[in-house]
């Protein structure tokens, strides 16, 4: 189980023409998503470690709100890529690792290659095993902690937000991600292991703040799969909004356990197109609209600044 994993989030609301994806260049993002080939058993199984992605339905909520929103899978599980309904990544044309190698071969690399479309209204670029040599080759390659950056850099003015879905490690892919991000959401479970695993985690963030991005800032931290039943739960969110409360926003919203929201990613959909009037699907719309005030208020304070 993962003690706790994290979101840099690339944000820029720049009105700009959308991304001609593919321009010149095999139309992979024509790919659809299709679990209709998924071998019969698996379906429905594997609840308990194919958790809900909130980066998926947090993007997916982010696009039902006119945003142009790219999806990163930066985990060579492809996690994400699996809860968006590409059940065979490993047979996917090109992944995040293609297109890091190009970076590091400093091969162009066409519009759009390798990004997909998906029905609920984002984009998204995928990962598979292939990702996890990308951790080897990375050790010599030149700015090895921008690679992911340049190519961020390169398609930011075509969407208002990218969302990259990490690994809870402090490997070289996760180093990339926080490089290339202008700030970090932080989901953790109200469980002891993740409790735990925060404090680690926010040494890490602070550590790449000082030496790799001084810009990088923490948006919060998301309680999710919160069963408020148990009083554990109930102690642990108490007391890590005591703990964390002053020095970093604790997000109001929290996203409640829910057997209907764990079926989401084995069914390929997000939580609004599975059960859009649930509790989950509830919390997502709430924590969007957290994320959108966060960013009007950074808005407004980039404003006064610049006057």
């Amino acid at each position: 189980m993962q003690v706790a994993f994290f979101i840099p989030v690339h944000s820029r609301l720049l009105r700009r023409r959308r991304l001609n994806l593919c321009k010149g260049g095999t139309p992979y993002g024509e790919l659809q998503s299709d679990r209709g080939d998924e071998p019969k058993g698996r379906r429905g199984q594997d609840h308990d470690h194919r958790q809900p992605r909130p980066t998926a339905n947090l993007g997916i909520g982010l696009a039902r709100q006119n945003k142009r929103v790219l999806l990163i899978d930066a985990d060579a599980q492809g996690s994400l890529t699996l809860s968006l309904g590409y059940p065979k990544p490993d047979e996917l044309p090109v992944t995040l690792a293609d297109i890091m190698q190009n970076v590091i071969d400093d091969t162009p690399i066409p519009d759009g290659c390798g990004v997909l479309h998906h029905g609920e209204g984002v984009d998204l670029l995928p990962a598979n095993i292939t990702l996890s040599g990308m951790e080897i080759r990375l050790i010599n390659a030149m700015s090895r902690e921008s690679v992911l950056r340049t190519y961020i850099n390169a398609v930011k003015p075509h969407y208002d937000y990218i969302l990259i879905d990490c690994m809870p490690s402090l490997g070289m892919m996760p180093i990339n991600s926080l490089a290339a991000a202008d700030s970090v959401i932080i989901p953790s479970q109200p469980s002891f292991l993740s409790a735990k695993g925060l404090d680690l985690l926010m040494q890490s963030i602070a550590k790449v703040k000082r030496q790799i991005n001084p810009k990088l800032k923490i948006d919060g931290i998301l309680f999710t799969m919160v069963d408020s039943r148990t009083n554990e739960a109930k102690e642990i969110i108490a007391s890590l909004r005591a703990h964390y409360g002053e020095k970093i926003r604790v997000f109001g919203t929290e996203i409640p356990f829910s057997v209907r929201a764990a079926e989401t990613s084995s069914r390929g959909k997000s939580i609004y197109a599975y059960d859009k009037n649930g509790k989950v699907a509830a919390a997502y719309r709430a924590l969007t609209k957290e994320v959108l005030e966060i960013e009007r208020k950074n808005e407004r304070f980039r404003d006064d600044a610049a006057r």
